[in-house]
């Protein structure tokens, strides 16, 4: 589903997307309320949700899906010509699966469609360095490891801190001589017991209890 306040931009992505077998447009909105009008009828997989739009805004939008029990399989990306922190850290919280600028290429976007709606997460390169700079900026924790990471057992840590550090199920399976199969197990049970929704909310709790530093 598309949601986006330029009738152009609107048709231009749909466009795009339709030229993939594999997807199919099932919607768009043109306001923040009325994407959230239309998840709940249309039940996407995946939603395209630009940020500033009159009234009810991309980030609220995207809260009200993300919290609606109804709608826990749909997954939503923001897609804005704004990158700015505040936006990016926004977005995220709200509960957004993955974060893309309008400049994004054709192929990429469909590539992140299908990313996304398998349950991973998406972050374009100059997002993930933003993220991590906050961070950066920001004091250690000290002392023992924050109690929300006690329901974890070692090896979920480890699994947990290599996400934080940007590496793929693959890349991890590789890191911990693990099959890619245990290395997504383990990362869906850490989702799981953290109470988190996908990837990048386990990027941000890796960060804000220290268990990732940046650098």
């Amino acid at each position: 589903m598309l949601a986006d306040d330029q009738t152009l931009v609107r048709e231009g992505f749909g466009s795009l997307l339709r030229r993939a077998r594999d997807i199919t447009v099932v919607g768009a909105a043109s306001t923040g309320d009325e994407a959230v009008r239309l998840a709940r009828e249309t039940r996407p997989d995946v939603i395209l949700m630009d940020i500033r739009m009159p009234g009810l805004d991309g980030i609220a939008a995207t809260a009200r899906i993300v919290g609606d029990p109804a709608l826990s399989g749909c997954r939503v990306v923001m897609l804005t010509t704004f990158e700015t922190d505040e936006n990016v850290f926004s977005a995220l919280r709200a509960g957004a699966s993955g974060f893309l600028t309008k400049e994004v290429e054709p192929e990429e976007l469909r590539r992140a469609v299908r990313v996304v709606a398998a349950g991973e997460a998406l972050l374009s390169p100059s997002v993930t360095r933003r993220v991590v700079s906050q961070f950066a900026h920001r004091p250690v924790p000290a002392g023992d490891p924050d109690a929300r990471l006690s329901v974890l057992t070692a090896r979920e840590l480890e699994v947990v801190r290599l996400v934080a550090a940007g590496l793929s199920n693959d890349e991890i399976a590789a890191s911990l001589v693990i099959s890619p199969l245990t290395a997504k197990t383990h990362v869906q049970r850490a989702v799981t017991k953290l109470g988190v929704r996908d990837r990048v909310q386990l990027v941000i709790l890796a960060y804000e209890t220290g268990l990732r530093v940046p650098g």
